[in-house]
């Protein structure tokens, strides 16, 4: 932009530039715009070439040397190589004629002659399916047929024609146009196909299973913290003394005692302490807050697992008050 403060700045490097340039011009030597042939397949450069004359060169020829003079050498893949860039064999014979000092050696102008003779008779391109016949007319006219546009069809023999599409959508767009194509094997066998079989579709491999066990969630790791904290509560809190527990141990209380001490408990909303075995034998101990007790159940509020539950008197095997200190 003239308005940007930086334009100042660029005139100025360009005005250096071009003053180097001037300068440095005397010094340098002029490009060429010839080469020399020699009869070994080789081309001298003996100085730096015209831009468009290097470029054109380093297709048809590998550089041999460099120096104060750079050898090209011509070779049956470097004249490949400018064949494959479009150009053919007169063009290359006038290119040379062109630009060299020295006539054209009889040598290279075989190789070019013989490279440009072999050039190009063997194809490669890329189809994802094939369709053959023997009659050369039904594949006029499903040529001819515009519903044939989709498959993108060519010919490639009197009896072949290539597709750009995968065997199955070829061989479902020519039912839909009402011919009656079989599926063939690599080896031209006819693949033949049961009506009942049964494919599942392709199915993504499944991740890769980690090593050790996963990382725990926050709500893992909440409820480990929540039962820990319960277990000590559990284990921690001092109950009344009765005459029936031994020091550190549970008492065993019967059913009507333990029914009697649920419904008081109910009454006054004071926790208990219990001894609980479940339906797999194993036992623990629990604090609880009853809440309501009928039908042979109760259900409290269960301090060790945070939550209200029901338990059936039946297998509690013991109870026993906590201390008044206790919330």
């Amino acid at each position: 932009s003239p308005f940007s403060p930086t334009a100042p700045a660029s005139a100025a490097s360009a005005d250096e530039q071009a003053a180097a340039a001037r300068v440095l011009a005397p010094l340098l030597p002029e490009p060429l715009d010839h080469v020399l042939l020699q009869a070994d397949l080789t081309a001298v450069a003996p100085g730096p070439l015209w831009r468009p004359l290097a470029e054109t060169l380093g297709v048809l020829a590998d550089v041999e040397s460099k120096g104060g003079a750079t050898v090209y050498r011509f070779t049956p893949a470097s004249v490949r190589r400018a064949l494959d860039a479009g150009r053919t064999a007169s063009d290359l014979h006038a290119f040379l004629t062109a630009h060299s000092r020295t006539p054209v050696p009889q040598p290279l102008a075989y190789l070019i002659d013989d490279v440009a003779r072999r050039h190009g008779h063997l194809r490669v391109g890329a189809a994802s399916a094939y369709l053959r016949c023997d009659d050369d007319a039904l594949l006029n006219e499903i040529l001819a047929d515009k519903r044939s546009a989709g498959l993108r069809l060519r010919r490639l023999a009197p009896t072949v024609l290539a597709a750009q599409a995968d065997p199955a959508t070829l061989l479902e767009g020519l039912r839909a146009m009402g011919y009656a194509p079989a599926a063939e094997s690599a080896a031209g066998d006819v693949l033949i196909t049961r009506a009942h079989s049964h494919r599942t579709p392709p199915r993504t491999a499944p991740d890769p299973v980690p090593e050790g066990p996963p990382a725990p969630d926050a709500t893992l790791l909440s409820a480990a913290i929540r039962a820990i904290r319960a277990g000590d509560l559990a284990s921690t809190a001092p109950r009344k003394p009765t005459a029936t527990r031994e020091d550190g141990e549970l008492p065993r209380t019967g059913s009507a005692e333990t029914l009697a001490t649920m419904q008081a408990a109910v009454l006054t909303g004071e926790a208990l302490w219990i001894g609980y075995v479940n339906a797999e034998g194993a036992a623990s101990q629990r604090v609880i807050a009853p809440i309501r007790v009928e039908g042979g159940f109760v259900t409290a509020y269960d301090h060790t697992a945070d939550e209200v539950r029901t338990y059936p008197l039946h297998r509690v095997t013991g109870v026993a008050e906590l201390a008044d200190d206790q919330p």
